[in-house]
C-alpha cells in the first residue's frame, strides 16, 4: 500500500514540481495539494495522508501553526517540513510544533523520498544542514545556560548528527568502527548532558 501524501505549499509550481518527482516512486501516492496553512488542516482532516509535506513560510497560516493542529488532531499523521530556510526559528518551531523532519528546498528527490519513506515508518528525518542547525542551537542553549553543565565531546556530537539523520544504532556503530554498546553509552550521555 502506498504511503498517502498531502503537500502544502503556497507556490503551484512547486506543488507541481514535487507531486511529478514523488509519483515516480512506486510506494508514494500524493493525495492532495494545500495552497495555504488553513487548506492544509482542512484537506488533511478529509484525505487523512500519512505524511504531510509542509512549507513553513505560507499565508493565512503558516507551517508552524498548521502543523501544530494538524498533529494535534491526528497523531497519526506525520508532517515533514519543507523550507528555503534553515534559520533556526523556523527549525525549532516546526520541531516544536510537531514535525518528524525537516528538509530544506535544495535537496535531492531522493533525500524527500528517503525522509518520507523513514517517517511514515515511525522515524525522524533531518537533512544534514538542519541536523548541524539543531546541534548549535543545543550547544549554544547548553553553553549560555548556568555554565555548570558539560559541552559534547567531538564523538558524541557526531552521534548525535547521525542519529538526527535518522542512522540506526547499528549504522552509527559500523561507520564510526565502534561496538553497537559504545553508539549506545555515547547516545546515554548526549542525553544525560542536553537533559
Amino acid at each position: 500500500m502506498p504511503i498517502r501524501i498531502l503537500l502544502a505549499d503556497d507556490h503551484k509550481i512547486m506543488r507541481a514540481g514535487l507531486r511529478s518527482l514523488l509519483e515516480k516512486h512506486q510506494n508514494i501516492e500524493v493525495v492532495g495539494e494545500a495552497e495555504n496553512g488553513r487548506r492544509a488542516i482542512q484537506m488533511t482532516l478529509e484525505v487523512k495522508p500519512d505524511v504531510v509535506i509542509m512549507d513553513v513560510s505560507m499565508p493565512e497560516l503558516n507551517g508552524i501553526e498548521a502543523t501544530r493542529q494538524i498533529t494535534s488532531s491526528l497523531p497519526g499523521t506525520k508532517v515533514i517540513a519543507l523550507s528555503m530556510y534553515s534559520d533556526k526559528r523556523f527549525v525549532v518551531g516546526m520541531l516544536q510544533a510537531g514535525a518528524v523532519g525537516f528538509l530544506l528546498k535544495d535537496c535531492a528527490s531522493q533525500d524527500l523520498a528517503r525522509a518520507i519513506t523513514a517517517v511514515a515508518s515511525g522515524q525522524n528525518y533531518l537533512s544534514p544542514e538542519i541536523a548541524g542547525v539543531l546541534i548549535d542551537v543545543y550547544i549554544h542553549r547548553f553553553s549560555s545556560s548556568d555554565g555548570t553543565g558539560q559541552v559534547l565531546t567531538a564523538r558524541e556530537r557526531e552521534v548525535l548528527q547521525l542519529i538526527a539523520e535518522g542512522w540506526s544504532t547499528k549504522d552509527i556503530a559500523s561507520r564510526l568502527y565502534v561496538s553497537i554498546k559504545t553508539v549506545e553509552t555515547h547516545r546515554r550521555q548526549i542525553m544525560k548532558k542536553l537533559d
